[in-house]
């Protein structure tokens, strides 16, 4: 394993945070907060280390997929580690382990609180909070690879490894330039939903904040009601915009390249879009008796199906009370989760397709043995490593979530409690049901199965694999910080 190179990737990746700690520096110096005094400190303390981390650049910059993968998953941990400190530093969350929850549902844009007052926080800090979000939404190895002159081959392995999806692949030849696109469409989409709620009488604070959650899909507000106080424009814009992030980042670029009919023939995107259309009208009627009427039920409805499906988690109203079909479709939800390559969380709804597909030809193969058919998407057959990961990847999930799910039923909550809050993590939604429903959170859990938790919340960002591999023994033998032991042959 390159452990220098991975050494230097994770001294960059402080370098990049000790600068995005800069803007909650700034904010606390506009309202003149006192707890910005921490944020500074952390800010130096990031510096300084990823300065003396990458001060010597490595002889051998090739990696594999696993430095990959392990690169990505300690960058996360690294990142949330020093994210939570100015936290506990200026005392709006005083336990580590709450404020690395925090952090740890901001950076992965989970969503998921261990607060009860969201207004008792520093301006700074609920900056900071929200700001995770953007950061994690795209990924920060991708915004490593678009600032770093960075070449090679090996530096697909690292976006595959933070990038959500089946599979990931080059919008342009050059790494750098892929990454570089991706950002930009990022960023512009971001700037035009601040500006489009700035237009609905939002202040410049919650119209930024606001959009931070939404690119991310993050799902942390700034008010204890959530969008509960906000007007019917802000949540149509807010609703809209969580939506297309939940979109292919692909399809953006290939509109900029006016490609609109390729970008449209996106058999992902259909069924996204269906998905949203058929559940939203369902909701629609279902809630119809509570909202009183036709219009007020469908802005309702949508608001909350873009909200889960694209794993945002912001909350319009306590869907705990709403019937339990309306319940039942947006548990679902929850699991299908957004496309490909978007800022979404979730299985993704490329994946649900090729399963779907995956169920309908091995039935046809019962019917027809001598019968040859391929599984395509758009036309084009999926690859058997594609097919062969989504097989896996499923595996994968059920096994964690059954097993996240037994660890934390020890705390001795109900059974929909527990179900949900281990489906909020995994797919990074935020809220769930019962306890942790849009109205409460999660700081009742003990702080085993909020571990357990954050756990699944960087394993859900990261697809799993990465995550797993960290953690696994064979990963670090010979690595230099495990040894094998060898034993010599006995003689006869």
């Amino acid at each position: 394993m390159n452990l220098s190179m991975i050494r230097y990737i994770a001294g960059w990746i402080l370098s990049f945070e000790a600068a995005f700690l800069s803007l909650p520096c700034l904010i606390a110096l506009l309202y003149r907060e006192k707890e910005g005094i921490a944020f500074v400190a952390v800010l130096l303390v990031c510096l300084a280390i990823g300065l003396l981390l990458v001060w010597k650049k490595p002889k051998n910059t090739v990696f594999f997929a696993k430095e990959g993968f392990v690169s990505a998953a300690l960058c996360w941990i690294i990142m949330s580690i020093f994210g939570a400190l100015p936290f506990v530093l200026c005392g709006d969350i005083p336990s580590f382990t709450d404020a690395l929850f925090e952090t740890i549902s901001g950076f992965t844009t989970t969503g998921a609180s261990v607060l009860k007052d969201v207004e008792s926080l520093s301006r700074c800090s609920m900056f900071w909070r929200c700001f995770t979000h953007w950061i994690g939404g795209m990924g920060v190895i991708v915004f490593l690879m678009t600032v770093l002159p960075l070449t090679g081959g090996s530096w697909i392995h690292l976006l595959r490894a933070e990038s959500p999806g089946p599979s990931v692949g080059k919008l342009v030849p050059r790494m750098r330039h892929t990454a570089g696109i991706l950002y930009l469409i990022y960023l512009c989409m971001t700037i035009i939903e601040i500006v489009l709620l700035l237009f609905g009488g939002v202040n410049w604070f919650d119209a930024v904040t606001i959009s931070f959650g939404t690119a991310g899909t993050g799902g942390f507000s700034i008010l204890n009601s959530g969008f509960v106080t906000y007007s019917s424009y802000v949540k149509i814009v807010v609703a809209v915009f969580m939506m297309l992030f939940g979109v292919n980042f692909n399809v953006y670029f290939l509109m900029l390249n006016r490609k609109f009919v390729q970008a449209l023939r996106c058999e992902e995107l259909r069924y996204y879009l269906m998905i949203i259309g058929i559940s939203t009208l369902i909701i629609t009627l279902n809630i119809l008796s509570i909202c009183g009427s036709f219009g007020k039920a469908l802005e309702e409805a949508f608001f909350q199906v873009s909200s889960i499906i694209t794993t945002t988690g912001f909350a319009s109203a306590d869907f705990n009370l709403w019937p339990q079909t309306s319940k039942t479709i947006l548990v679902l939800l929850m699991f299908i989760g957004a496309c490909a390559g978007s800022t979404g969380g979730g299985i993704k709804v490329s994946r649900l397709v090729i399963l779907i597909k995956t169920i309908r030809k091995e039935l046809a193969s019962i019917i027809h043995p001598r019968s040859v058919k391929k599984i395509k998407m758009e036309g084009k057959p999926v690859e058997h490593e594609v097919l062969r990961s989504t097989n896996v990847f499923m595996i994968t999930y059920v096994i964690l979530f059954a097993f996240s799910v037994l660890l934390i039923s020890f705390n001795g909550f109900d059974l929909t409690t527990n179900f949900t809050a281990v489906a909020a993590t995994l797919n990074n939604i935020g809220p769930g049901l019962e306890l942790v429903g849009p109205t409460g959170n999660f700081g009742f859990f003990s702080s085993f199965s909020k571990y357990v938790l954050m756990f699944d919340m960087l394993a859900g960002r990261l697809e799993l694999f990465p995550m797993l591999l960290f953690f696994s023994p064979s990963t670090w033998m010979q690595s230099g910080f495990v040894r094998k032991k060898r034993f010599p042959l006995c003689k006869r």
